[in-house]
């Protein structure tokens, strides 16, 4: 019986703690590297419903993107958390500053990570491929950045506290930025500085993109992440409230990308 009851366990739905939530690690691929991506969706929700794709910052997939996961799945969406890096590739700094480097310098590879995901996502049969979002923090914020400027169909994506600077000759294109995008910035982020922020206004509005910047006073960078501790002084730190106003945010937004469609 006991043996019984362990294998079980091995081929069993992982449920959170919130009622009907599934999780699932999901092995998948790009270029001939191998990723390990993370799914959550509640199973009591019938039918399709929109997908969320989260990028995760700079030190890769971690038990951080799996509770915002977790989080969005409790609200009613079909999530994937990509991995952009491969499997077992979970630099800490300062080696997570190398690791992401290397995609912010070649940004057709990180977009071509992150389409691996996605596809994963629109491929899932619980998802509505015409109501899907992307969220990313820090290095992820600036990822879903590059998916709006690459002209990615979806509906929307959404940046916390992500870099805004654009690579050389990558810039948005007028008439080619389908997604509606949403920035969520830390006002005194030392980054992000103020140049980096206007040349990202000035793209966005030459690219007659529909878009939305929102700052949050008295944050900096890595406001949503208790992990960064409390010390503004090092540039990066958590802020409960721009936490908790940014989350809002992006709900309201999915509302609104979401609606009618």
């Amino acid at each position: 019986m006991k043996r019984k009851f362990l294998l079980m366990l091995l081929v069993a739905p992982v449920l959170s703690a919130g009622a009907g939530v599934v999780e699932k690690t999901v092995a998948y691929g790009q270029g001939g590297v191998k990723l390990e991506g993370f799914h959550a969706y509640d199973d009591s929700v019938e039918g399709k419903r929109p997908g969320i794709l989260i990028i995760h910052q700079w030190t890769g997939l971690t038990d951080y993107e799996k509770m915002r996961a977790r989080m969005l799945a409790e609200l009613g969406y079909n999530v994937f958390a990509a991995d952009v890096y491969g499997v077992g590739v979970r630099p800490q700094p300062p080696e997570a500053g190398e690791v992401a480097g290397k995609y912010k310098g070649d940004r057709a590879l990180y977009r071509a990570r992150m389409l691996a995901g996605l596809e994963i996502l629109k491929n899932d049969g619980r998802t509505d491929p015409a109501r899907i979002a992307a969220i990313g923090y820090c290095f992820g914020g600036t990822g879903v950045l590059e998916l709006a400027r690459a002209g990615t169909p979806i509906a929307g994506v959404v940046s916390f506290h992500g870099g805004l600077a654009a690579a050389d000759g990558m810039k948005a294109v007028e008439g080619n930025i389908p997604a509606r995008v949403l920035c969520l910035h830390g006002a005194i982020d030392p980054y992000v500085p103020p140049a980096e922020v206007e040349a990202f206004r000035n793209e966005m509005a030459a690219a007659k993109a529909d878009w939305q910047l929102v700052m949050y006073g008295g944050a900096v960078h890595a406001f949503t992440q208790k992990m960064a501790g409390d010390d503004i002084t090092k540039g990066a730190a958590y802020n409960a409230k721009a936490d908790a106003r940014s989350w809002e945010g992006m709900r309201q937004f999915f509302a609104e990308i979401f609606a009618g469609s």
